[in-house]
């Protein structure tokens, strides 16, 4: 496996992190600047009325998005598989 081959696996490996994280964490964004702007319109300070929503925002991200993040796993690590049967 010469260089070339390693850096292109590696930018595979970070294309497809960021691309399984991405929903999740924008989810988890829009809900926390949400609860912020109604938190600074109404000047209710209250520390947990952030983490709930965005907690169950994210877990009902994480359910519906799971299917779409394995499949793109499974793709890869065989796509990765491949290649080490191929290298042997």
């Amino acid at each position: 496996m010469n260089d070339t081959e390693v850096i292109e696996t590696a930018r595979q490996a970070l294309l497809i992190s960021i691309e399984i994280a991405a929903p999740v964490l924008l989810i988890g964004l829009v809900v926390g600047v949400s609860i912020a702007l109604v938190q600074a319109l109404t000047q209710v300070q209250e520390i947990t009325l952030v983490f709930v929503p965005k907690i169950l925002a994210i877990f009902l991200a994480l359910f519906f998005f799971l299917p779409f993040m394995m499949t793109r796993l499974v793709v890869f690590m065989e796509s990765l598989a491949d290649r080490m049967i191929g290298l042997g």
